[in-house]
């Protein structure tokens, strides 16, 4: 496919009368070419917490007129119908960032045009497809490129593969692939995005079986810095490929379409389970009962923190399992056989249905809401004395409005069998993502939500011995040091190298953005 030039061609005060070059080869396309740039910018800042948002640029209202005269779908501006509901992200800790105006795209020249039009104004970017970015990455000061107006989906019966556009998110990704019986490695809230969920791995129930989401990636459509739209895919552009299936979003242009490789579905005996008694001996039976199983299981365990009010009351940590196994009820039943026989669920969901029934129960909206949010992958079984730390923090949790949570998604399996530096996410030791959060609420007091912010971070790091090398790019951290290196750990210096020959003006820059090489 060749590269199609979708920028316009425009001046410093506004477009001419020449209009944009059909067709034309992409500079730097090469990996001789993408070695060659690497030399073009400094290395990494290491940032220890998200740097404080920008202030709006000072933009002429005459600039704004010539954007929305370029563009061909709708230009927000503050005050505009819409605009407030437009801007808001999926964590409300950042939705008084709001931005100076956002472009809802509908083509990728419209993509092309935010783009040259920020980079002739000096005007920072974001793109958003779903905006659940943990760490405010899809909000900005500046321009909000929303892409949700690119959100066809659809299958192709000759091929196998579903396309989606940018904007795409799980609701409409299920639809699609409900009605042909396939499925991809897919998230668990309906209002995310596809393509962040790609872009970062992607993690869901089916990975231990079928890999993380960006390994069934073969293809992604990238506007870059200089306007021109690549076809990234094996055979072409595959350093940018490369780096698409793991970077986590943003740093390389912006996608407005991928290619996914799928797989066929049946039955699934779907679960939702929570234990109230010894919960402790309930935890020390489930977790090496997951560990032993097949490939075919995926999980996620919860320990539910001890509020205020459960110690008051006399509740203690609860333990939830939640997942699908690819098989019959009663080979799960055999799996946790040696938990039930330490307590019975106070709540137990256990229905074999087709795939896509069984998603219901296990799906939810997900927010918007105010949360705070850290990972570590664990690459050793998570047992013993990692238990014993993780009740202990569970238990003195100060309490906010809302709840907190410490969390253990299944990993694993086929998702460790490609080598790690085969895409850029490298992270394929483990046996588990280590997670902790908590949710607050808009009338929690700064106090409040400090003391439970202290809580998150000493519960987090009294975990990482337990844990091992790597956090969770999708899951992006402000408060994570060496972030660079444990979100990507050996492939950060390619990703680098990627990043100067493809945006050596750094045009695509946030709090934790890949910097090119020196």
């Amino acid at each position: 496919m060749p590269h199609d030039v979708i920028t316009d061609t425009t001046g410093p005060t506004g477009p001419t009368d020449t209009p944009p070059s059909p067709v034309h080869d992409s500079p730097g396309a090469t990996r001789r070419g993408l070695l060659a740039g690497a030399a073009a910018l400094g290395g990494f800042v290491v940032l220890g917490r998200a740097a404080p948002a920008l202030a709006a640029p000072k933009v002429s209202e005459r600039a704004w007129r010539d954007l929305d005269r370029r563009f061909s779908g709708a230009l927000l501006r503050p005050g505009a119908s819409g605009f407030r509901g437009a801007a808001q992200p999926n964590n409300l800790l950042y939705a008084d960032r709001l931005p100076a105006g956002i472009a809802r795209c509908r083509t990728a020249r419209d993509v092309a045009t935010a783009i040259t039009w920020c980079r002739e104004h000096d005007v920072p970017l974001a793109p958003r497809g779903g905006g659940h970015s943990y760490a405010g990455y899809s909000t900005t000061r500046g321009l909000l490129v929303d892409l949700a107006a690119l959100n066809e989906a659809s299958f192709d019966e000759n091929t196998g593969r579903v396309t989606v556009g940018a904007g795409v998110k799980n609701r409409k990704l299920y639809e699609v692939l409900a009605g042909v019986g396939v499925s991809i490695t897919h998230g668990r809230c309906y209002g995310v995005g596809v393509g962040g969920f790609l872009l970062g791995g992607g993690i869901g129930f089916n990975m231990r079986l079928h890999g993380v989401g960006s390994d069934k990636l073969v293809e992604t459509d990238v506007v870059g810095a200089d306007g021109v739209l690549r076809s990234a895919r094996a055979g072409g552009e595959e350093d940018l490929f490369w780096a698409c299936r793991g970077d986590a979003g943003r740093n390389f242009g912006i996608n407005t379409r991928f290619v996914v490789e799928t797989f066929d579905v049946d039955d699934i005996t779907a679960f939702d389970l929570t234990w109230s008694r010894k919960p402790e001996q309930v935890a020390e039976a489930l977790i090496p009962a997951l560990q032993r199983a097949t490939r075919r299981l995926g999980s996620r365990v919860t320990l539910r923190a001890v509020t205020p009010q459960d110690r008051r009351e006399g509740r203690d940590v609860r333990v939830s399992l939640l997942g699908q196994l690819h098989g019959p009820r009663a080979e799960l039943l055999e799996i946790l056989a040696p938990v039930f026989a330490v307590a019975p669920a106070l709540k137990r969901t256990i229905r074999t249905l087709p795939y896509w029934e069984g998603q219901k129960l296990l799906t939810e909206e997900g927010g918007p809401e105010h949360y705070k949010e850290r990972s570590r992958f664990v690459d050793t079984p998570f047992d013993g004395a990692a238990l014993d730390e993780a009740f202990r923090h569970a238990r003195r949790f100060p309490g906010t409005g809302g709840s907190a949570s410490l969390k253990l998604f299944q990993t694993g399996k086929t998702m460790n069998e490609m080598p790690a530096r085969s895409t850029a996410f490298v992270h394929r030791r483990s046996q588990w993502l280590f997670s902790t959060a908590f949710t607050f609420e808009e009338s929690d007091g700064r106090r409040t939500v400090a003391a439970a912010t202290d809580w998150l971070d000493e519960t987090y790091e009294a975990m990482v011995p337990f844990c091992g090398e790597g956090a969770f790019q999708n899951f992006p951290d402000p408060a994570l040091r060496d972030w660079a290196t444990q979100y990507y750990g050996v492939n950060l210096a390619r990703l680098r190298e990627v990043k100067a020959a493809v945006d050596p003006d750094d045009v695509f820059r946030f709090g934790q953005s890949i910097r090119g090489s020196a």
